[in-house]
């Protein structure tokens, strides 16, 4: 699939990861390129040697008091918060604007998971009588976009993706679809996952703490969205435009190359490649562009399903006015994404 996606763009950005709360945070951990990555306690899995991005300098209570956090799964309240921010940073009060022509919309892998191991525990171990009606709206993986929306009186379109180590690349496809459709005016887009000791004992069992499961994070990384017409008409500034966007579902057999030539375009034409997911992996990819300089925020911040939405903000972030950057997504075995990103008036 290869969509051109012209003048939609990005106006507010939002970061919530391992380097801490908030772009400014974001735009350190890229500086000084240390990895921000800390060991796992040894209780946890039984073993030491392992890492994880947890998101320590994320405190809820900073943001809502503890009663109205208490309703939230953790994946939900880095969504809400960083929903926030991201419409604050584009110079956006929902208030004043029709809610329906907002919209959010979200990549997601694991939502809610602790939520959902409480829920399920508490069948298994008491039966009906052991469910906790108020966690079961936090099981589902839309729960943090759709809390979002709540929060922030958003009444547009809502919709989460779940599709591997792509969600958030996938999400974006559709929030500019949308506002080429007409469907919305702004859209609040991205990923967001949670982490905690539960999905690694999970990694460990399914033998993939050294693989799949490597140096596992989470957080949030949210864009604004919106007609660069539209943007202007308001007077808001333009940290960059999307570009076109291509994507296949997985790479053919005996057709690899067709299929990395289809998707990177003409890599020549960019002036920084920004990789996530399992893309570095992927050598046909970087061939294309051995030169580019490349950003690579899962060695700094950790990877997760939803990690995309983080890799995009940091790309924002680092572009120059005018410059050119191409963010390759890719899952094991497939999807595959790759996005142009021009860099906007400085902020």
């Amino acid at each position: 699939m290869n969509e051109l996606h012209d003048k939609i763009a990005v106006t507010g950005l939002a970061a919530i990861s391992s380097a801490g709360v908030g772009t400014d945070s974001l735009r350190e951990a890229l500086q000084d390129g240390n990895c921000r990555l800390q060991p796992m306690p040894e209780e946890i899995l039984g073993e030491k040697g392992h890492f994880w991005g947890r998101a320590e300098g994320f405190k809820a209570s900073d943001y809502m008091p503890p009663l109205k956090a208490r309703k939230f799964d953790r994946c939900s309240l880095f969504a809400v918060v960083a929903a926030g921010m991201a419409l604050k940073d584009a110079g956006i009060d929902p208030a004043q604007m029709d809610p329906s022509r907002i919209g959010i919309l979200l990549g997601c892998g694991f939502g809610g998971i602790a939520n959902s191991e409480e829920f399920l525990r508490g069948y298994f171990t008491k039966g009906a009588d052991g469910l906790i009606p108020m966690l079961f709206p936090n099981t589902v993986p839309n729960a943090p976009a759709s809390n979002a929306s709540i929060e922030h009186g958003l009444k547009g379109p809502n919709v989460t993706m779940v599709q591997r180590f792509c969600s958030a690349e996938s999400a974006l496809l559709m929030a500019c679809r949308f506002l080429e459709e007409g469907r919305a005016d702004v859209m609040v887009t991205g990923g967001v996952d949670e982490l905690n000791p539960l999905m690694m004992r999970g990694f460990k069992a399914a033998g993939q703490l050294r693989h799949y499961g490597r140096g596992f994070s989470e957080g949030s990384g949210m864009l604004v969205l919106e007609k660069s017409g539209y943007a202007r008409q308001r007077g808001a500034a333009i940290r960059a435009e999307v570009g076109n966007i291509r994507t296949i579902g997985r790479l053919v057999k005996g057709a690899e190359d067709e299929g990395a030539s289809r998707l990177l375009g003409v890599a020549a034409d960019h002036s920084l490649l920004s990789l996530s997911g399992f893309a570095s992996e992927f050598g046909m990819f970087l061939e294309r562009a051995p030169s580019l300089p490349r950003l690579e925020t899962d060695r700094i911040l950790g990877c997760s399903l939803a990690m995309g939405g983080l890799s995009m903000a940091a790309l924002v972030l680092s572009l120059l006015p005018g410059q050119r950057a191409l963010h390759l997504a890719a899952s094991p075995e497939g999807p595959y994404f790759a996005v142009d990103f021009n860099g906007g008036s400085s902020v």
